[in-house]
C-alpha cells in the first residue's frame, strides 16, 4: 500500500465513526487529522498541509459540498472522497461539481475506502506535503509551536512539558471533537490503566490554566466520555 506518511484530513460529525476511521487508516499507514466540523476543518486544513480530505456530507457549521467549495478555491489538486448516507443522484452530482473526486454511501467497509484512497494517493503521488513543516497551531488568542513546546499569548511566552505539548497538539488537531479518555491515553501515553487516566487529570487541569486567559477557550470534561477542547 502507498500509505507511508500520506496525511489525511478525516471530516465527520459522528465522534465514534470518525474514531473507528481514524484508528483503521493509521493501523494501515496513514497520518490522520479528525475534524467535528466544517469550520474546524477549513481552518486545520489551511494550517497544514494534506494529501487526500475525506469528507462527511452532513456537517454542523459548514456542510461537507460547501466546505469542498473552499477547500478547491485553495488547492485544486488534493483528492477530495465524500461520505454521506444518502445516496440519491442528485447529491453525487452536487459532489462532483463542488470539486469532488469520489463519493462513498454508508455503511461501507473500510477495504473500500482503503482501495479508494490507495487509487487517488498513485495518482498524485502526494509528494507537495512532504517539505511541509509542523504547523504552529492558533488557540484563539494563543499561538502554539508544538514542535518548540512553546505557548504564546501576545509577548508572554510558556514553555510546556513533552506530555503536556502532545496533549494540546492532539487537542488542536481534533478541534470540537470529543476525545474520549482511553484514546488520549493510548496516544500520549501508550496505556490506558487507572494511573495514567489520574495523570491526565492533572495535565487538563495545568492546560486550563494556561489557556484561561482567553474565556472563550474551554477544555469541556464530558463525565465518562473524555474532553473536548472549544473555542468560542
Amino acid at each position: 500500500m502507498i500509505a507511508n506518511k500520506a496525511k489525511i484530513l478525516l471530516v465527520e460529525d459522528d465522534a465514534s465513526l470518525g474514531f473507528v476511521i481514524k484508528d483503521n487508516l493509521e493501523i494501515n499507514g496513514f497520518h490522520v487529522t479528525l475534524c467535528g466540523d466544517g469550520e474546524a476543518a477549513w481552518q486545520t486544513f489551511r494550517q497544514a498541509a494534506f494529501d487526500l480530505c475525506i469528507l462527511d456530507v452532513m456537517l454542523p457549521k459548514r456542510d461537507g459540498f460547501t466546505l469542498a467549495q473552499y477547500i478547491r478555491q485553495y488547492n485544486t489538486l488534493v483528492p477530495i472522497i465524500f461520505l454521506t448516507a444518502k445516496s440519491m443522484k442528485e447529491d453525487k452530482i452536487a459532489g462532483f461539481k463542488t470539486g469532488g473526486d469520489d463519493y462513498i454511501t454508508k455503511p461501507f467497509s473500510i477495504e473500500e475506502l482503503l482501495l479508494r484512497i490507495e487509487v487517488f494517493l498513485k495518482r498524485s503521488q502526494y509528494t507537495v506535503s512532504q517539505a511541509i513543516p509542523i504547523p504552529v497551531f492558533s488557540i484563539g488568542k494563543y499561538t502554539f509551536d508544538y514542535k518548540n513546546l512553546l505557548l504564546s499569548y501576545g509577548t508572554e511566552k510558556r514553555y510546556l512539558t513533552q506530555k503536556e505539548a502532545d496533549i494540546l497538539q492532539l487537542f488542536c488537531l481534533n478541534p470540537d471533537v470529543t476525545l474520549k479518555r482511553e484514546d488520549i491515553l493510548n496516544k500520549v501515553w501508550g496505556d490506558d490503566d487507572y494511573f495514567m487516566g489520574r495523570s491526565l487529570d492533572v495535565f487538563i487541569t495545568k492546560l486550563r490554566k494556561y489557556l484561561k486567559a482567553d474565556s472563550n477557550i474551554e477544555i469541556v470534561n464530558l463525565h465518562g466520555v473524555g474532553f473536548k477542547l472549544e473555542v468560542k
